[in-house]
């Protein structure tokens, strides 16, 4: 059994740009990494197929209705994104100075990013046990990263000069960087691997700059 509490202060659920937003805006996040700890608690300790929404919803101290006015099923509170992640990031890439090369200012944004996944690791690795003991949970893994990609394409897309809509660089680069970072981060929880997520983060996307050489 995989025990995880959440964190004393109030939870961490926001992008590469910070918090942001004004007092409704973090109360919703809060609610949503609420309904997020709760799922991956009651999973945890009795598997995915032995919890319902109404139970998770119960866990986060919020009732049903608010539960489906954030996600439409138990599966989409384990593997479903935070909607405000993508403006996040795609807020931090435009940040990024001007004449960093798209890549590089990518790696900034997720090596940032994944600062979140130190803060909350207890709550990522017992989310990724789950996926792993559930596989048909790993559609929607991938299918709740699609708006997350259409934001940061946008992005490279005005750092380029691109058309997203003609030309496939723009979400190409994102995915490469994306499935870069997510190989990485299962990686590190599968294997139990203590350095640090954002310093693996960087030596992966180092690795894709440089063309993913053969390692000596």
């Amino acid at each position: 059994m995989v025990t995880t509490s959440p964190p004393s202060d109030a939870p961490h659920d926001a992008g590469p740009a910070g918090p942001g937003g004004g007092l409704r805006e973090r109360k919703k996040r809060a609610t949503r990494m609420a309904l997020r700890w709760a799922a991956v608690r009651l999973a945890s300790e009795r598997g995915l197929d032995n919890v319902t929404t109404e139970e998770i919803a119960a866990e986060a101290n919020v009732s049903q209705r608010t539960l489906f006015n954030y996600f439409s099923s138990k599966e989409e509170v384990i593997v479903g994104d935070d909607p405000e992640l993508g403006r996040h990031a795609a807020s931090a890439l435009r940040a990024r100075p001007e004449s960093e090369p798209p890549l590089q200012a990518l790696k900034a944004v997720f090596v940032e990013l994944s600062e979140t996944m130190t803060v909350d690791g207890d709550l990522w690795r017992a989310r990724m046990k789950i996926i792993h003991e559930n596989p048909s949970l790993y559609p929607g893994l991938l299918g709740s990263s699609a708006g997350f990609v259409r934001e940061l394409a946008g992005g490279v897309a005005e750092r380029t000069g691109l058309d997203p809509e003609r030309d496939a660089y723009p979400s190409l680069l994102v995915s490469v960087v994306m499935s870069a970072v997510r190989t990485t981060v299962q990686h590190h929880l599968s294997n139990g691997i203590e350095r640090p997520v954002p310093e693996l983060v960087a030596e992966a996307l180092d690795q894709v700059m440089a063309g993913l050489p053969q390692p000596r």
